[in-house]
């Protein structure tokens, strides 16, 4: 069984260009397209895919609240949200609506491939220049509100929880603090369980709000 794709976007010819790339990729399979949020939504709930690839302006219904819609539903599928740097002003939106990954529309075709397959795979990605502009939106936004769930967690968790603010791969964790890939897993898995989330993307938005990360502390 390949992964299961639907591609969302009010562009006829951007939805071409997408399921082009998509099937080029023996594991995958596009099983529906939509052009607006709220046909999103129907498409997906007759199709049951694993991935939806969903932009974030469109008529009738946007990405972000199509995926926030999509995911209170029983066993919902993952989301990547797909922008450009014209219409990242709702990243912030999509992201706290649930989104596991972002990736910019102009990133190339095996970007995207390795993109679905991350997610689909359980982790969240978020593209450095799309973090960029997440960041940005925090720095905007008022301060943060320190959450009782931090208590919760152990010196290094917090250190990992950190590192999972600044958008960073499993791989450079390890290499950060010297410890092997697995290690990191375990405490990723044990920081979203013991926070209540949903993924890393999940992740960045309660670091930011909690006030564990400011924006003025992520370079690197």
């Amino acid at each position: 069984m390949g992964i299961r794709i639907v591609i969302v976007d009010d562009q006829a010819m951007v939805r071409a260009g997408l399921r082009m790339v998509v099937d080029s990729a023996p594991d995958m399979e596009v099983v529906g397209e939509a052009a607006d949020g709220r046909e999103a939504i129907a498409v997906a709930r007759r199709t049951r895919p694993d991935i939806v690839l969903m932009d974030i302006t469109m008529p009738r219904l946007d990405g972000p609240s199509a995926t926030k819609e999509l995911l209170e539903d029983p066993a919902p599928p993952k989301v990547i949200t797909l922008t450009t740097f014209d219409t990242d002003e709702n990243l912030y939106a999509a992201l706290r609506a649930g989104s596991s990954g972002f990736l910019l529309k102009v990133s190339p075709p095996e970007q995207l491939i390795e993109a679905i397959r991350v997610v689909h795979a359980g982790d969240a990605l978020l593209d450095p220049a799309v973090t960029g502009r997440v960041i940005a939106t925090f720095a905007a936004a008022p301060d943060p509100r320190p959450s009782p769930r931090l208590a919760e967690l152990t010196p290094r968790e917090l250190e990992v929880l950190r590192m999972l603010a600044r958008g960073i791969s499993n791989a450079e964790i390890a290499r950060e603090l010297f410890v092997g890939e697995a290690t990191v897993k375990t405490h990723v898995a044990r920081v979203l369980m013991k926070l209540g989330l949903r993924d890393r993307a999940q992740a960045v938005v309660f670091a930011y709000e909690s006030g564990v990360v400011r924006p003025g502390a992520v370079a690197g």
